[in-house]
């Protein structure tokens, strides 16, 4: 029988510092999200470009980046960057990696909403004479976006649950430091566990906002300008 030796004193101990760690968790995921985001939405115009060398090189970079595992990334622009004269700390290079990888998920996200707009509107836009950027922000983005909320939200949680692999790089987030607990003070079990919970609530808290949103969101969407 496993007797789980739960010491609740090194629990509230541990459980401050923890919060603490997953301040930088948070800051690793809103500004990878960010990067991301930014990212999805250059290549998804890439992809739509008419311009096949442009369209192309846009389809390459993202299979190559979702085709090779992010810890892969992360250690190759630690450790290979900097012979190259790019020295970056571990959270600049964990947003790097982390907007990177996930903008390319992002941007099929992106094109997806993008190509679901109905084609009456493409029409109606050059029939108004817009130019190509007022048309993707007063009326295709407006109306892509309710259906980009979704699958967008899930992989920003994604993300989240994987900034893990960031103490790779020797970033003192979350699983790092309970690590560093465990082995200073022989007992895994409470900063594992609560490092578990931390994860679990802020992912359910973060679907619940996401759905949220979708159900708030204007069907006809909204305008950016």
């Amino acid at each position: 029988m496993i007797e789980f030796d739960w010491d609740w004193a090194f629990a509230w101990e541990v459980l401050p510092l923890l919060l603490d760690a997953c301040l930088i968790t948070l800051q690793a995921t809103l500004l990878g999200s960010m990067l991301a985001i930014i990212l999805g939405l250059v290549l998804a115009l890439l992809r739509r470009s008419r311009f096949k060398a442009v369209s192309y090189s846009a389809y390459w970079w993202m299979e190559f980046v979702r085709s090779t595992p992010l810890l892969v990334q992360i250690y190759f622009l630690y450790y290979v960057a900097p012979e190259w004269g790019l020295n970056m700390s571990p959270m600049v290079t964990g947003v790097i990696a982390l907007g990177m990888h996930y903008g390319a998920y992002l941007s099929e996200v992106f094109r997806s909403g993008i190509d679901g707009v109905e084609k009456g509107q493409w029409e109606a836009s050059i029939a108004l004479n817009l130019s190509p950027y007022r048309t993707y922000r007063d009326v295709i983005l407006p109306q892509a976006l309710r259906s980009m909320i979704p699958a967008s939200g899930n992989y920003i949680i994604a993300m989240f649950k994987e900034t893990p692999q960031l103490s790779a790089i020797t970033l003192l987030e979350m699983l790092q430091l309970a690590k560093i607990m465990g082995s200073e003070n022989f007992r895994y079990l409470e900063p594992f566990t609560l490092v578990g919970l931390i994860y679990l609530v802020l992912s359910l808290v973060a679907s619940s906002g996401i759905r949220l949103a979708e159900r708030r969101f204007p069907k006809e969407g909204f305008t950016l300008s």
